[in-house]
């Protein structure tokens, strides 16, 4: 399934996108059990309340999704029409989880790793390979696709960065790596915008990143089930690794492709750390970090932009994931 939050005539709903139509969750379900006379609880109509629900929620999703591709729509009850899909041009989507109990970002490729501290005249960090570290970022300032709002100081060397997230499905605290998958219940593209300026400063002080971070991460457009990404599935004893190809655009021109079985720390690696000693919610997001040459940081470093190239007001990003979608964000100045 590709699980939505859309806006629809001022309702913020929880949906599911079936070829070019957005199902209303909660609606379809009501239809589906009328017409079935089943006595399922309710689906929720917001998606950390739906994710709370478990693998439950999920299979009577997926029973839904059937029933709603068997019946079509509209649908009629007494010669009433009952609207429960929309085409996809007709509603706004939102962030897939509009309020993440919490956001964490991994430092998953090591090619990223690799040549970023190799720009700054710096050896590669043996301790990389120790731990899969991560950063908490703000739960509050995350946008879909659409409009991005940035100030001033944000566009001293504003930069975007391709990435992978996955969405909490089930509490879980210390949970080893070789369980982690379960805990899973979808995938989605990420941009971690970053304030390279802001950032760099900041950094100085060994603590951070914090105000270069913190005004927008872009997730979206929508939550991939694992299920759809089987055949791309990779498995091993250090946790699932799937065969997807990443690209960024700006401005409609490619500036990044990569892979996201390259990852050197699973995501399954990242929970069993993120894990230890702290319970994980349904809600709770964790990117994966930036694919190799996934950011302007790491490009124009290399030489491969000169002069360097960074992000202005008006631009546009598209962030791809093979299977996930196209998140799509212009750049807003304000204030």
């Amino acid at each position: 399934m590709k699980l939505v939050t859309f806006e629809h005539n001022g309702r913020h709903m929880l949906g599911d996108l079936v070829e070019n139509v957005v199902m209303d969750l909660q609606a379809a379900h009501t239809m589906q059990r009328y017409t079935q006379k089943e006595g399922d609880d309710l689906l929720p109509n917001e998606m950390n309340a739906f994710l709370r629900g478990g693998d439950a929620a999920i299979a009577t999703a997926r029973k839904v999704e059937r029933w709603f591709i068997d019946a079509g729509m509209p649908f009629e009850v007494e010669g009433e029409t009952i609207a429960y899909s929309y085409p996809h041009d007709d509603i706004r989507l939102l962030a897939p989880v509009p309020r993440p109990t919490s956001v964490r970002d991994g430092y998953a490729f090591r090619q990223h790793v690799e040549a970023a501290r190799r720009n700054r005249g710096v050896d590669m960090i043996p301790e990389y390979d120790e731990i899969p570290i991560f950063y908490f970022t703000n739960h509050n300032s995350i946008t879909g696709p659409g409009d991005v709002d940035v100030m001033d100081m944000h566009l001293d060397k504003m930069d975007f960065e391709l990435e992978c997230a996955i969405v909490i499905g089930k509490e879980g605290r210390n949970i080893k790596a070789s369980e982690a998958d379960a805990y899973i219940a979808g995938y989605m593209v990420m941009n971690d915008w970053s304030a390279r300026a802001l950032q760099m400063h900041e950094m100085k002080l060994n603590l951070g990143p914090a105000k270069g971070k913190d005004f927008a991460t872009s997730i979206g457009p929508w939550m991939v089930t694992k299920d759809e990404l089987e055949e791309n599935r990779i498995p091993g004893e250090d946790g699932d690794r799937y065969d997807l190809v990443m690209t960024a655009n700006v401005n409609g021109e490619e500036v990044s492709r990569g892979n996201l079985k390259d990852m050197t720390w699973t995501f399954a690696q990242i929970i069993e750390r993120a894990s230890y000693g702290v319970t994980l919610h349904p809600g709770d997001v964790i990117g994966s970090g930036t694919v190799g040459t996934g950011c302007f940081l790491e490009l124009n470093g290399s030489k491969v932009y000169d002069p360097a190239w960074w992000l202005k007001d008006g631009d546009t990003v598209e962030c791809a994931i093979e299977k996930l979608g196209k998140l799509e964000n212009t750049l807003k100045k304000v204030g």
